[in-house]
């Protein structure tokens, strides 16, 4: 074994001291192992340095002493003044803890399920450890975006299967991270003895108060997953989450803890007092949520019937202004839904919707498009571009709509009052599904359909003698003890009769029977009418007094014969 001597000035440089190495040569001189250990320690240190930066010079091991080139003496060999010579004292018990960690190190470097398979299958023993931290880190690293369960090829390995049944005998050396990840991760139906293993596992350490705020914001969703909301546990999961301080929960704990308390909507009652420490903290931390989260939180609101939250919807929606181009599908959905339940719209929210289906034109889900249509018409949105690009959708892809996407689609249309510049075209369009698909459409979202069309003066006339048929309106009434049909449908069915007798007098088909006709359209639930605006209507009674002298030559809230109301009349 050679000694390697430098110059003076790199003597003292800390990288060249390898702690313990000169030591460990001195008090195990015999020991081949140690020195090749030495030795391929010197080696990577000497070849990581640049050559020409020094002079080398090879002395034998056992020199009592060794010289720079300078001739100065540098300290004995037998005196170490060194810190770290201690730690190569058991050269062999170092060696053995680091073939103990080697396993664990390279289980965290893998990336993927089947790189830790792979590398599991290289082993030639398993020790339970090993099992333990290897199925955590295939259910880690294996749980796909949009899914938390394994790939069934995973599920489906020998080696993932032998890793399953080693901790499903002793789960005890799962760690409790490891045990609540891999509980997420399996499929639940039907229920393996693994997974009934790892939840008694769960609940011993759940009732030692051994879980902590994350770990019980896992376990909460993986028993409502397993054994639903009323299961004990749960009810102990809610009352520890309640034990901690929300400053030291995360951003995905808190959408957890929203997911479970949506789960079990019974005991919201019970558990109000947490859920409004939640809301009011999820206000210092919607900034960083995601966009799946936003969506994830917007539904809790509305499944909890949380409307004195409003605060933090509308904090929500700021960020939802930001997120749409971001959001899924499904997850605009649901953000619309939650909205329309809130009662809440904002001309930034509006203006995100119009780019962002500007961008996707016709790309766009019928789904979606439905949705944002029942948005505008529900909230009086006349958004152009909106519903130029959903009347274009629809002339060019209808095939892809539903009866109850074409009926939410077309209905704001009449509603809004709107007619798009391919108006022809569109309900050319609209008149052919009709006739091919006439029979699939329910009848009260068919008559509400053809009664939009009528108030935008695209008179359904190729239709009125079916809505008119005793056959359609048997249908629209339902049967069993309890059909009936309801004011809005026979207001509606009236008013498409009055069109084909005011606006349509070539119609010659069947008409609406007398006893179907209604006497008013000004109906207490819905009324089909505009509604009166209280400030004018004071305005021109005041001005009908004071021209006429009196009330007396005037009425209010006429009923015509053709079943409209007249805000004020002259007698």
């Amino acid at each position: 074994m050679a000694l390697i001597t430098l110059r003076r000035n790199l003597c003292h440089i800390s990288d060249f001291w390898i702690p313990g190495t000169v030591a460990a040569l001195k008090i195990y001189p015999a020991d081949n192992h140690v020195r090749k250990i030495v030795k391929d320690r010197l080696r990577v240190w000497f070849c990581s340095l640049q050559p020409e930066l020094f002079g080398v010079r090879f002395h034998h091991s056992y020199c009592k002493n060794f010289h720079s080139e300078n001739g100065n003496d540098l300290h004995p060999v037998a005196e170490p003044w060194f810190s770290g010579e201690r730690k190569w004292n058991r050269p062999e018990q170092s060696l053995k803890n680091e073939d103990e960690e080697t396993p664990y190190r390279r289980l965290n470097s893998c990336t993927s399920p089947e790189e830790v398979l792979s590398f599991i299958s290289t082993l030639d023993t398993l020790p339970v450890s090993v099992a333990s931290a290897a199925l955590h880190r295939v259910c880690e690293v294996g749980k796909g975006y949009d899914e938390q369960r394994l790939p069934k090829g995973i599920l489906e390995n020998s080696i993932f299967q032998a890793l399953c049944c080693q901790c499903e005998r002793d789960p005890s050396h799962l760690t409790s991270a490891g045990l609540v990840t891999v509980l997420q991760s399996l499929p639940m139906d039907p229920p393996s003895t693994l997974m009934l293993s790892l939840v008694a596992e769960c609940q011993r350490r759940l009732q030692g108060g051994r879980l902590e705020a994350h770990h019980l914001c896992m376990l909460g969703e993986s028993l409502v997953r397993l054994q639903g909301s009323g299961c004990e546990a749960l009810e102990l999961v809610l009352c520890q989450l309640q034990c901690e301080n929300l400053k030291t929960f995360a951003p995905e704990d808190i959408v957890a803890v929203y997911r479970i308390l949506q789960a079990c909507p019974e005991k919201v009652d019970k558990h109000q007092a947490f859920l409004n420490a939640v809301n009011n903290f999820t206000l210092s931390i919607v900034p960083y949520l995601s966009p799946k989260s936003v969506s994830h939180v917007l539904t809790a609101l509305v499944a909890l019937d949380q409307t004195h939250a409003l605060p933090l919807v509308i904090k929500l929606g700021k960020s939802v202004v930001r997120y749409i181009p971001r959001f899924t599908n499904e997850e605009l959905r649901k953000v619309l839904e939650a909205f329309l339940y809130f009662g809440h719209s904002d001309r930034f929210l509006t203006e995100a919707l119009e780019r962002h289906v500007a961008a996707l034109c016709l790309s766009l889900d019928p789904d979606v498009i439905s949705t944002v249509m029942e948005y505008c018409s529900r909230k009086r949105i006349l958004s152009k571009p909106i519903l130029n690009m959903v009347a274009e959708t629809f002339v060019c892809q209808s095939e892809k709509f539903s009866p109850r996407q074409i009926a939410e689609s077309i209905e704001p249309f009449g509603k809004l009052n709107y007619l798009p510049p391919n108006a022809p075209a569109l309900f050319r369009k609209l008149e052919s599904v009709l006739v091919a698909r006439f029979h699939h459409f329910p009848p009260q979202l068919l008559l509400k359909l053809l009664h939009s069309c009528s108030l935008i003066e695209c008179h359904p006339v190729n239709f009125m003698s079916k809505i008119f048929s005793p056959f359609f309106l048997q249908r629209l009434q339902g049967q069993g003890k309890e059909s009936y049909l309801d004011k809005v449908s026979l207001a509606q069915v009236t008013q498409l009769f009055m069109t084909s007798v005011l606006e349509c007098a070539f119609y010659k088909g069947p008409k609406l029977l007398p006893q179907y006709h209604v006497k008013s359209f000004l109906t207490p639930c819905c009324s089909l009418e505009t509604p009166l605006d209280l400030h004018l209507y004071k305005s021109v009674v005041t001005g009908l007094i004071d021209l006429l002298g009196s009330r007396l030559y005037f009425a209010s809230k006429v009923l015509t014969p053709y079943c409209y109301t007249i805000a004020s009349a002259l007698r």
